[in-house]
Order: C-alpha cells, then structure tokens, then sequence
C-alpha cells in the first residue's frame, strides 16, 4: 500500500501531468463558453416554427420515396418526373434513414444537448486518448532515462512488482480521472442546454446509446495508456512511445495505405489500426471498396463491408496485451544502470 501511495504522489508531482491537467480544463473551458456564448433559449415561436419545417421536411422525404415508388411500378413515367429520384428507393426512404429531420435542425443559434452530446463525448474521448498515451509514457519513461527506478529498486527490489503497482497506479489515476472529466464535462453541457438552450430528448434510448459509446471510449482511453506506457518501457525513453506512434502513421498508416491501394488490395481499412480505435469508440463503422466488385476477390459484387466493436476491441487487446506482456519481460531481464 506505500508503494502505492508513493507512486500517487509520483504522478501527481509530475510537472508534465499537471501541464495536460490545466489544458484539459482549459480545452473543456473554452469549449463551454464557446457553446454558452453562441446559445439562447429559443420562445415559444421559435419553437413552433422549427417544429413546422422539420414536419414540412419529413413530409418531402415521404413525397419523394413515394414518388420514386411510383415510378419502379410503372404508374409514373419517368420522363413525367421533373426532379431528380434516385434508382434505389431506399436511398430516400424515411425509415431506413439513420434519423429523420427534427425540431433540433431548424432552430439556428440554440444548443440542444440531446443531438450535441455525442459530437462533444468524442471530443472529450479524443483529449483523454492523448492525455492517457502521453502521461503513460512519460510516467514510466522519465524514470527509466533519469535512474528514479533504480532508486525505486533499491527501496523496494522486486521488478515486477514496482513495475506492476506503476502501471496499476496509471490506470487507477487515468479511469478516475476519465470519470470525473466525464461527468463535469457532460453535467457543464447539459446545464447549458438546460438553461441557455434545449435539453431536447432524453429518454432512455439516448442515456443507453450515450453511456455504451462512453463506456467504449473509456476502454479506448485505458488501453492507449498501456500502450503508450509499454512502448516507452521497452524504449527506455518517452520520446521512444512519440517515436513508435508517429513512425507506425508515417510507414503503414500512410506508407502501407498507399502502396496497398496501388496493388488493389480489398478492403484496406480493415488493417489500419485507426479505423478499429473508430469501430470501438463508435459501435460499428461501415467502409465501400470498390475493388470488391473487380478483382474478383469477393464471392458477392458488394463493397460494403463493416467493422464492429467486438472485433475491433479483440485486436486492440491483444495487441496491448502482447506489448505489456514484451515490456515486463524487458524490464526483468534488462540492466537498468
């Protein structure tokens, strides 16, 4: 338990942490008084007259489904329409649309925290993401290049265990920390719509889809935070973590997408790193390659295909797994002097 204690106040002494504290209360400051600022609490006929236009708009998605409709049953004729009606009807059919128009979209200058909170969680995800990946890799890896473990060790010398209880602390200081920003961040917001906008709808269908892309998000926060700590555990160094993340963007994530791309290879998206951090964060994400219908890779002439979160947490998993699983192993077997 003191070495546990020991490693809080560690973490907390951190000039470097405190610096992406006061940034991070800086970002989410800014980012509310933008919001209070560009707000107002709509009247009653602006309400009305947001309502009547969503309803109007609703009205025009049905007209032109039904249309197009018309059309594939022959009752209309194709030169007889006079607007353009796409060949798939399901392009315009209100039901299969992700949501239909909404009061929400035709009141200009108000902030409805039911359609801005998710835009808003990705923005807080991505800050604690970075704060996450950062902090754990400076965390381990100024110790390591300035001899503070060694010091560590001669107090308590058992590798795995300090190494254990650092990483354990990290995690412990960054899901509170999530937590709390969570909760202050989206509580800020919905006081703002709760009196300088709208609330909008929130039932239980909207705090279900929230809390699940929060929860997610808090996944992807804690394993970027082990990554970034195993990875300057094995550099030794923090600027070996910046040095990784930046070369894997520079050499596959751009590099490999390219030469991918020139060869033809189906469905490149699926072997990027960043559209599995995006399927985790947002549930499922959808992606088109037109090469399916080509090269004849595929048994079926659709280029849609889809990565879930199940898959996609599964391969970040293993992946953070296998990276802490090399750094134990390097910080037992290396000389630290």
């Amino acid at each position: 338990m003191n070495l546990v204690r020991a490693e809080l106040e560690r973490l907390g002494a951190r000039r470097f942490v405190q610096l992406m504290l006061v940034l991070l209360v800086l970002a989410f400051g800014v980012t509310a008084a933008t919001t209070l600022a560009n707000s107002h609490r709509p009247s009653a006929e602006e309400i009305f007259e947001a309502q009547r236009s969503a309803a109007a708009a609703r009205g025009e998605l049905e007209r032109v489904h039904q249309l197009c409709l018309d059309r594939q049953r022959g009752a209309v004729l194709a030169d007889d329409v006079r607007e353009y009606v796409p060949d798939d009807c399901g392009e315009v059919d209100p039901a299969l649309m992700e949501r239909a128009p909404v009061a929400a979209d035709f009141l200009h200058g108000v902030f409805t925290f039911a359609e801005e909170a998710g835009s808003l969680l990705y923005f807080l995800i991505a800050f604690l993401a970075l704060f996450g990946f950062l902090v754990g890799a400076s965390y381990i890896g100024a110790d390591l290049n300035s001899g503070g473990v060694v010091n560590l060790l001669l107090w308590r010398p058992r590798r795995m265990t300090v190494l254990g209880t650092k990483l354990g602390t990290l995690l412990g200081a960054t899901a509170l920390l999530s937590v709390l920003a969570s909760a202050a961040y989206l509580g800020t917001f919905w006081l703002i719509g709760r009196f300088a906008g709208r609330p909008g709808r929130l039932d239980g269908e909207f705090w279900g889809s929230l809390g699940a892309t929060w929860g997610r998000g808090l996944l992807l926060v804690l394993l970027l935070t082990v990554i970034g700590f195993a990875v300057a555990t094995l550099g030794r160094h923090t600027s070996a973590a910046l040095g990784a993340i930046a070369g894997y963007l520079v050499v596959w994530e751009l590099g490999a997408r390219l030469v991918m791309e020139i060869l033809d290879v189906v469905k490149v998206d699926r072997y990027m790193l960043s559209s599995h951090a995006a399927a985790l964060l947002n549930g499922r994400i959808e992606f088109w390659d037109y090469r399916a219908c080509d090269n004849g890779v595929s048994n079926s002439c659709n280029g849609l295909y889809v990565i879930t979160w199940q898959s996609s947490l599964v391969l970040l998993l293993g992946l953070t797994a296998a990276l802490t699983a090399a750094a134990f192993v390097a910080f037992r077997r290396r000389d630290l002097m």
